[in-house]
């Protein structure tokens, strides 16, 4: 059984980066992160990895600061309250960041190569793939034993 509040993501993956909360993408995904560390399940899966980053420094937030909230047993509809009176963007900034961070691409050559290569891993012949979200749903859906 899944159980979100302590959830165990050597079972299942975090949500998508896609589910959105007060406005953010990606922030579910943290919180699903920050609660498996806290109950030492997070397999793979890392908090306050690069991807993370992006939304802590858009927000001001400080990971460690959002990991001592989630410690305290905040639920998401909490933690959406915290992040909105921490981050003081407006709903407009907030719709913007999430629209870039959704549509993000690898980056450079080297982050181009590196995606290309992970697609072919995964992926054979799959040609839709075309964003970082995009390529986290893939590997979350074929780590779990589903066939690309």
């Amino acid at each position: 059984m899944i159980k979100l509040s302590k959830p165990d993501l050597t079972q299942y993956p975090p949500r998508s980066p896609r589910v959105r909360l007060a406005g953010y993408a990606q922030l579910p995904r943290i919180l699903d992160k920050a609660r498996a560390k806290l109950a030492g399940k997070a397999g793979e899966y890392g908090y306050n990895c690069p991807l993370d980053r992006f939304f802590f420094d858009f927000t001001g937030i400080g990971h460690k600061e959002l990991l001592a909230k989630v410690k305290k047993g905040a639920s998401d509809t909490q933690v959406a309250d915290w992040v909105e009176k921490k981050a003081k963007r407006t709903p407009s900034e907030v719709a913007a960041w999430t629209t870039w961070i959704e549509s993000r691409s690898p980056g450079g050559f080297e982050g181009h190569e590196r995606f290309s290569g992970q697609i072919k891993t995964m992926a054979p012949g799959r040609y839709d793939i075309r964003t970082i979200f995009d390529l986290l749903d893939l590997d979350d859906f074929v780590s779990f034993g589903g066939k690309a």
